[in-house]
C-alpha cells in the first residue's frame, strides 16, 4: 500500500514559483488520503484565493503524486478553509530559503493544520 509519506515526499518536489519553498513546507497541503486501490486525494490551498499560479500549482501537484509507484487515480482539491497564513510555513524551510522571519518555533508543529 502507498504510504502518506510517499505522497508528501512527491509533493515536496513541487515548488511555488514565487517563493523558493515546496508546497508541503509552505503549508499548502492540508491533507492526503490514500486508498488501498491506489487512489489519492490531496487537499491543497494557495497563499491567496486569487493566486494567478493556482492552476499551475494544482497541475504540478497532480503530476508529482502520479510519480509515486502504485498510484492509480489522483484528485487535487483546492480548498481555502482554513485560510492560509505565513505562520503555516515550516520554520526550517524559511531558514533554508534565506527568508528572515520572526515566527516562533512551535514544538507542537504538525504536517497539517487542524481541521475545523
Amino acid at each position: 500500500m502507498i504510504e502518506q509519506e510517499q505522497i508528501l515526499d512527491a509533493l515536496r518536489t513541487v515548488y511555488d514559483p514565487e517563493i523558493p519553498i515546496n508546497v508541503v513546507d509552505l503549508g499548502l497541503i492540508y491533507g492526503v488520503e490514500v486508498t488501498v486501490d491506489g487512489d489519492v486525494t490531496v487537499r491543497m490551498t494557495m497563499t491567496a484565493p486569487q493566486c494567478p499560479m493556482s492552476s499551475y500549482l494544482l497541475q504540478q501537484a497532480e503530476q508529482g503524486v502520479r510519480t509515486v509507484a502504485g498510484v492509480r487515480n489522483v484528485q487535487v482539491n483546492l480548498v481555502f478553509d482554513p485560510p492560509w497564513e505565513p505562520s503555516m510555513i515550516k520554520e526550517d524551510a524559511l531558514m533554508s530559503a534565506g527568508i528572515v522571519t520572526d515566527i516562533p518555533a512551535d514544538p507542537a508543529e504538525s504536517d497539517f493544520p487542524a481541521e475545523k
